[in-house]
């Protein structure tokens, strides 16, 4: 069984800084991308951020400029480092994985607060 864990959330200033991780577990192979989500209360799901197999990005234009995915894969451990944080950037942000082009996977998601 897939399991992704993320930490890393937490309340932080206005121009503060955040690095989330996301954990895989189980048997996961054939990984083709690995992306960031998050949902702001009353919101629909937004991607933030991803990266493919081959190591290239996207983000959201909200979040160029100031986050950054990265990976580690040797361990197929998810990271997304955000600094300049906005009161705009509150959600719960959880981690995908999606493999063989077909099956698709979630974290539970961690909760960043920006707020004074």
């Amino acid at each position: 069984q897939v399991q992704l864990v993320e930490s890393g959330g937490g309340l932080v200033q206005p121009g503060g800084s955040l690095r989330l991780s996301c954990a895989t577990s189980g048997s996961i192979s054939s990984i083709n991308a690995m992306a960031w989500y998050r949902q702001a209360s009353g919101k629909e799901r937004e991607l933030v951020a991803l990266i493919r197999i081959g190591g290239s990005t996207t983000y959201a234009d909200s979040a160029k400029g100031r986050f950054t995915i990265s990976r580690d894969t040797t361990k197929n451990t998810l990271f997304l480092q955000m600094n300049s944080l906005k009161p705009e950037d509150t959600a719960v942000y959880s981690c995908y994985v999606q493999v063989l082009m077909k099956f698709h996977y979630w974290g539970q998601g961690t909760q960043v607060t920006v707020s004074s």
